[in-house]
Protein backbone atom coordinates (compact mmCIF):
# COMPACT_ATOMS: atom_id res chain seq x y z
CA UNK A 1 0.00 0.00 0.00
CA UNK A 2 1.61 3.46 -0.95
CA UNK A 3 1.27 6.37 1.38
CA UNK A 4 0.68 9.55 -0.06
CA UNK A 5 2.06 11.54 3.17
CA UNK A 6 4.84 9.79 4.29
CA UNK A 7 5.52 12.80 7.11
CA UNK A 8 1.81 12.75 8.43
CA UNK A 9 2.02 8.67 8.63
CA UNK A 10 5.50 9.40 10.89
CA UNK A 11 3.72 11.35 13.09
CA UNK A 12 0.97 9.70 13.34
CA UNK A 13 2.64 6.37 14.50
CA UNK A 14 4.48 8.74 16.90
CA UNK A 15 1.31 10.49 18.40
CA UNK A 16 -0.11 6.76 18.88
CA UNK A 17 2.68 5.11 19.73
CA UNK A 18 2.94 8.09 22.54
CA UNK A 19 -0.39 7.50 23.63
CA UNK A 20 -0.02 3.79 24.22
CA UNK A 21 3.07 4.39 25.71
CA UNK A 22 5.37 2.41 23.96
CA UNK A 23 8.82 2.55 24.70
CA UNK A 24 9.95 3.28 20.90
CA UNK A 25 8.74 2.90 17.42
CA UNK A 26 10.01 1.79 14.14
CA UNK A 27 9.67 4.02 11.02
CA UNK A 28 10.84 3.74 7.25
CA UNK A 29 13.71 6.35 6.64
CA UNK A 30 13.98 9.46 4.22
CA UNK A 31 16.17 12.48 4.11
CA UNK A 32 13.22 15.29 5.74
CA UNK A 33 11.90 12.11 8.04
CA UNK A 34 15.32 12.14 10.04
CA UNK A 35 15.70 15.66 9.91
CA UNK A 36 12.59 16.18 11.70
CA UNK A 37 13.52 13.42 13.83
CA UNK A 38 16.59 15.04 14.85
CA UNK A 39 14.85 18.22 15.55
CA UNK A 40 12.26 16.22 18.31
CA UNK A 41 15.40 14.59 19.86
CA UNK A 42 17.59 18.26 20.51
CA UNK A 43 13.81 20.20 21.60
CA UNK A 44 13.29 17.24 23.89
CA UNK A 45 10.32 15.16 22.87
CA UNK A 46 12.16 12.49 22.28
CA UNK A 47 14.59 9.89 24.34
CA UNK A 48 16.97 9.17 21.16
CA UNK A 49 17.00 7.48 17.33
CA UNK A 50 18.95 5.29 15.67
CA UNK A 51 19.17 4.25 12.30
CA UNK A 52 19.10 0.39 11.81
CA UNK A 53 18.69 -2.69 9.58
CA UNK A 54 15.68 -4.75 10.32
CA UNK A 55 15.11 -8.11 8.22
CA UNK A 56 17.13 -6.11 5.27
CA UNK A 57 15.23 -2.97 5.22
CA UNK A 58 16.16 0.13 6.97
CA UNK A 59 14.29 1.47 9.92
CA UNK A 60 14.58 4.48 12.14
CA UNK A 61 13.63 3.19 15.84
CA UNK A 62 12.94 6.44 18.27
CA UNK A 63 12.88 6.05 21.37
CA UNK A 64 10.27 7.79 23.31
CA UNK A 65 10.42 10.13 26.40
CA UNK A 66 7.99 10.06 29.50
CA UNK A 67 8.09 12.30 32.43
CA UNK A 68 8.33 11.19 36.17
CA UNK A 69 4.51 10.03 35.88
CA UNK A 70 4.74 7.88 33.26
CA UNK A 71 2.73 10.90 30.60
CA UNK A 72 4.53 11.11 27.77
CA UNK A 73 6.25 14.46 27.35
CA UNK A 74 4.60 14.57 23.40
CA UNK A 75 1.39 16.12 24.26
CA UNK A 76 -0.18 16.52 20.91
CA UNK A 77 1.54 16.44 17.14
CA UNK A 78 -0.28 17.47 14.27
CA UNK A 79 0.61 18.02 10.17
CA UNK A 80 -0.14 21.55 9.13
CA UNK A 81 1.25 20.93 5.54
CA UNK A 82 -0.32 18.34 3.15
CA UNK A 83 0.18 17.27 -0.05
CA UNK A 84 -3.68 18.77 -1.21
CA UNK A 85 -2.73 22.22 0.74
CA UNK A 86 0.69 23.39 1.60
CA UNK A 87 0.85 26.00 4.05
CA UNK A 88 4.22 29.21 3.87
CA UNK A 89 4.82 31.54 6.19
CA UNK A 90 7.86 34.29 6.04
CA UNK A 91 9.81 34.88 9.33
CA UNK A 92 7.68 37.46 10.86
CA UNK A 93 4.21 35.90 10.31
CA UNK A 94 6.06 32.81 11.95
CA UNK A 95 3.67 31.12 13.74
CA UNK A 96 3.64 30.35 17.77
CA UNK A 97 2.96 26.92 19.36
CA UNK A 98 0.88 26.98 22.70
CA UNK A 99 2.73 31.04 23.11
CA UNK A 100 6.66 29.10 22.62
CA UNK A 101 5.77 26.61 24.98
CA UNK A 102 5.67 23.91 21.73
CA UNK A 103 7.51 23.82 18.81
CA UNK A 104 6.84 24.43 14.35
CA UNK A 105 8.68 22.51 12.11
CA UNK A 106 9.40 24.24 9.01
CA UNK A 107 11.16 23.38 5.72
CA UNK A 108 13.68 26.37 4.72
CA UNK A 109 15.90 26.83 2.01
CA UNK A 110 18.87 26.00 4.28
CA UNK A 111 17.33 23.56 5.60
CA UNK A 112 14.47 22.17 7.96
CA UNK A 113 14.64 24.22 11.63
CA UNK A 114 12.49 24.90 13.80
CA UNK A 115 10.13 28.00 13.48
CA UNK A 116 12.43 30.08 16.14
CA UNK A 117 15.80 29.20 14.49
CA UNK A 118 13.95 30.38 10.98
CA UNK A 119 12.79 33.33 11.97
CA UNK A 120 16.48 34.15 13.70
CA UNK A 121 17.71 32.94 10.10
CA UNK A 122 15.43 35.63 8.64
CA UNK A 123 14.44 32.90 6.45
CA UNK A 124 10.63 31.50 5.77
CA UNK A 125 9.09 28.46 4.32
CA UNK A 126 6.95 25.91 4.68
CA UNK A 127 5.35 24.83 7.55
CA UNK A 128 5.32 21.03 8.04
CA UNK A 129 4.26 20.35 11.68
CA UNK A 130 3.84 21.57 15.25
CA UNK A 131 4.15 19.70 17.80
CA UNK A 132 3.73 20.53 22.20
Amino acid sequence: MSVSDPVADMLTKIRNASMAKFEKVDITPSKLKLEIIKILKNEGYIKNFKKMTQEDQDVIRVFLKYDDRQQPVIHGIQKISTPGRRVYSGYRKMPRVLNGYGTVIVSTSSGVTTGRKAAEKRVGGELICSIW
